[in-house]
């Protein structure tokens, strides 16, 4: 998992108004909802299986360890780990709504809300990748 943005001074903040500026802007919102949205999931998932709903079994709170990987990727903006967690959330996703509409009680709105912050992580990530990438080649997104 090689990152040559490890060693690369800061770039100067972009004038305010520009393009670039709109873009580091977005960038910033993108980095905040990602990290935001997979505390959430950390939480949640530590919570559901701890005090919530636990199903007799507290191993598999050991399900939240993989998502404390990514944590230092997204927090250093790494574009790697925003590439990557993209994908990975769809397990939990997918765990989430197999909860919501099979389980019943508590578990049943634990898991809506583990698929929302699954797509609402996933979506950050895709728009902050997005963003960078097009302000790096300085071609416009397509929409």
């Amino acid at each position: 998992m090689p990152d040559t943005a490890l060693a690369r001074p800061a770039p100067e903040p972009p004038p305010a108004g520009s393009a670039d500026a709109a873009a580091a802007s977005r960038i910033g919102l993108t980095r905040i909802v990602a990290v935001s949205s997979l505390l959430g999931l950390i939480a949640l998932g530590l919570a559901w299986e701890l005090w919530l709903a636990p199903t007799g079994n507290r191993t598999l709170v050991l399900k939240v360890l993989p998502l404390l990987l990514p944590l230092v990727g997204l927090l250093k903006r790494r574009m790697y780990t925003y590439r990557w967690v993209s994908l990975v959330v769809w397990l939990y996703f997918t765990e989430g709504m197999v909860r919501a509409t099979s389980s019943v009680g508590l578990s049943r709105p634990l898991g809506w809300i583990e698929a929302g912050l699954c797509l609402l992580l996933f979506s950050a990530c895709a728009v902050h990748v997005r963003t960078r990438l097009a302000n790096r080649t300085g071609a416009a997104p397509a929409a």
